[in-house]
């Protein structure tokens, strides 16, 4: 435990989380100080950031798409490098239209669907049920259980914007993650197998029967995975598969439109 008097001004629980390998220091003491409710409280909220512990999990709350979402311990943090795929499918979801987000964690894609297209019908699906408990916490109509499965008969054939942010991580790869990345968020969102596309494999051949003709997928995952992914469309033949790119320009995902 830090002593008590570390955590007492913003100055020095920016410099303890600085010298913790805390890049944006000054903004998550901000953030930390706005969370606690004494020094003591603070202190042991610094400590559990100190330890590696996500910023999300400690305050309870991130923000995603200019949305603030509850983020409860055991729940993979929402990144800001998947709102540029939020973005695009709420483009494209139309006004009535259906929505499905597949794997949708704390809830951070539907809820931004949700927000922005509120006349559409929009339902998420999760396996890991702390996840469930957290999505339903921010509004979001989820089901539990795997991928299309707990999905009503009604939607097949219907769905209009299908997204997910599935695990996509190669498992030979999982040791290059942060320390803190693979010391506290679920492994279930994150390996995605021994080339890191199990999951996307399954989404896309079982989204066929899910999509309606014109429908759209979008798909995030590695930046050097793009081109794999998008081979998979066309061969269930979805039409024009583009790449999505996040606000630094890197390649983030896939969209492809269903024949």
């Amino acid at each position: 435990m830090l002593p008590m008097a570390r955590a007492r001004t913003h100055g020095e629980v920016a410099e303890t989380l600085r010298r913790a390998g805390c890049v944006a220091a000054d903004d998550e003491a901000r953030e930390l100080a706005d969370s606690a409710d004494s020094a003591a409280a603070l202190d042991a909220m610094v400590a559990r950031r100190v330890a590696g512990e996500p910023l999300a999990w400690i305050t309870g709350r991130t923000v995603f798409c200019g949305l603030e979402l509850i983020v409860d311990p055991g729940v993979f943090v929402p990144r800001w490098q998947s709102e540029a795929l939020a973005r695009a499918a709420s483009v494209l979801l139309p006004e009535r239209g259906v929505a499905v987000d597949l794997c949708t964690g704390a809830g951070s894609i539907a809820a931004v669907l949700a927000a922005r297209r509120p006349t559409a019908e929009v339902l998420a699906t999760e396996l890991d049920p702390v996840a469930v408990a957290c999505a339903q916490r921010n509004g979001v109509h989820v089901a539990q259980g795997d991928l299309f499965a707990p999905l009503p008969a009604r939607l097949r054939g219907r769905v209009d914007v299908l997204t997910a942010v599935a695990p996509y991580v190669p498992r030979i790869a999982l040791h290059r993650l942060p320390r803190d990345v693979l010391a506290f968020e679920p492994s279930i969102a994150l390996d995605g197998g021994e080339d890191g596309l199990d999951v996307v494999r399954r989404i896309v051949a079982e989204s066929v029967d899910w999509l309606g003709a014109g429908g759209d997928v979008l798909l995030e995952v590695g930046s050097d995975q793009c081109d794999d992914v998008a081979r998979l469309l066309e061969r269930a033949r979805y039409h024009a598969p583009s790449v999505i790119e996040d606000a630094d320009g890197d390649p983030r995902g896939v969209r492809a439109q269903r024949v």
